[in-house]
């Protein structure tokens, strides 16, 4: 018998609709709102930008650390159980950083935090979403990726309320009860890596009980190259490299634009505005790219996000005090909607590039160099900042840099799977 749909609502959307509210809530709360915290943290304590942003890096850095380690226990446990602990350490990080009194506290507070994030963002959502689905993999992992700049989009403007009605305090406390509250009890009522875990098929197929079509899906689950026998192939590493560079612009060209434009004279609410704009256009352009990349090889749709991310860089470095807003809006819409390629090209490229099998461990490192080079980007043009007192050396490496991350990925080649059985 051949495949059929099932009359039921297939369960691996729902899973994309949970795991789209952990990204959001992951992303929104860990990355996206940092730069609101940059000028009252100044206030209160007297701390540089580049003192600021070393939280930032420090996030990003152990995200990108524990990635690996994260997708080795996805690979054995399933996320179900490591997504829950991931909320749990990134509730106590946001706690921690509510009560800081200095420079060291605030520094340990985002390690939790950015080991939280990465038990219960990228590495064990993408894992789930993409054994749940083949044929329509990049929108489904799109749709699940867009939760990161639907968290600028929903949790800027929460953050600013909190900040303006409140203190910077209260904003980091409401964070910590709000990803507890909401990503522990469902991911523990909901989540399954699977669909296996459940006697279903990717995609909603329903399969004839046949052993040899039973075998054959397995097969395909277990189809795949190994991480060490992917770091004995070119792509693996070209794959880094455009992520680790393009990582280091995107995430600076979007975090120091806030306090430069306020810097330049324009109200923290049209930088926040602005954030949350970008966070928008992220959020469609992760659905977008996923779609793309059910079409066209991910490697093409990463270069076009890529070639996006280097127009809006390019608008915001003609942005001066007299600009008009709407320069503001395409320099953030271009730049967002360019950044919603990475994590829909990204995970298509490992899951096609080097299979399902050890999809965790894989992703887990290719997190890893992306994660290291978004935590460097805003430490840079903060240090750049204080030692020049402007952003726009900083504006200009990151244009350079996505010179190098378009070839770079454009010149990856599939290895042969077929060596994953030697």
């Amino acid at each position: 018998m051949g495949q059929r749909k099932s009359r039921r609502p297939f369960y691996g959307y729902h899973l994309v609709a949970i795991t789209f509210i952990f990204m959001l809530l992951s992303y929104g709360s860990g990355s996206f709102v940092f730069s609101l915290f940059v000028h009252p943290l100044q206030s209160t304590f007297g701390w540089g930008r580049g003192q600021v942003m070393v939280g930032f890096t420090i996030f990003f850095a152990v995200q990108g650390l524990v990635s690996p380690f994260v997708g080795r226990l996805v690979d054995r446990h399933g996320s179900r159980r490591v997504i829950p602990l991931g909320a749990l350490a990134m509730g106590l990080g946001f706690v921690l950083v509510s009560r800081t009194g200095d420079l060291l506290q605030f520094y340990v507070s985002y390690v939790i935090i950015g080991a939280g994030s990465a038990g219960m963002g990228i590495v064990p959502c993408s894992a789930v979403v993409s054994n749940w689905f083949r044929r329509k993999r990049g929108v489904a992992v799109g749709v699940m990726a867009s939760g990161m700049g639907a968290g600028g989009f929903v949790m800027a403007p929460v953050v600013a309320h909190f900040l303006e009605s409140y203190d910077w305090r209260t904003a980091y406390f409401a964070m910590a009860v709000i990803v507890c509250a909401v990503t522990i009890p469902l991911a523990l009522a909901l989540i399954r890596t699977r669909p296996s875990d459940m006697g279903l098929y990717p995609d909603g197929d329903s399969i004839a009980p046949d052993e040899a079509q039973a075998s054959l899906w397995a097969g395909m689950d277990r189809e795949g190259l190994s991480l060490r026998q992917s770091a004995r192939t070119v792509a693996i590493y070209l794959i880094g490299i455009s992520f680790f560079v393009s990582g280091f612009s995107n995430t600076g060209a979007l975090h120091a634009p806030v306090p430069f434009l306020e810097d330049i004279g324009f109200p923290t609410a049209t930088a926040a505005l602005a954030l949350g704009t970008l966070g928008l256009g992220s959020a469609l352009g992760k659905v977008f790219f996923g779609w793309l990349c059910d079409r066209i090889p991910p490697k093409r749709a990463c270069a076009v996000g890529l070639t996006l991310q280097l127009c809006g860089v390019l608008v915001l470095l003609t942005i001066r005090a007299d600009s008009s807003l709407a320069l503001i809006w395409a320099y953030a819409l271009l730049l967002g909607f360019g950044i919603g390629s990475w994590l829909p090209s990204m995970s298509t490229l490992v899951s096609k590039t080097f299979g399902l099998a050890h999809y965790g461990s894989i992703f887990g490192v290719i997190a890893f160099l992306e994660s290291t080079g978004t935590s460097l980007g805003p430490l840079f043009a903060g240090l750049m900042f204080d030692a020049t007192g402007t952003y726009y050396h900083a504006f200009v490496t990151f244009a350079v840099l996505y010179a190098v991350a378009i070839p770079a990925v454009l010149l990856v080649k599939k290895p042969n799977l077929s060596m994953s059985g030697a």
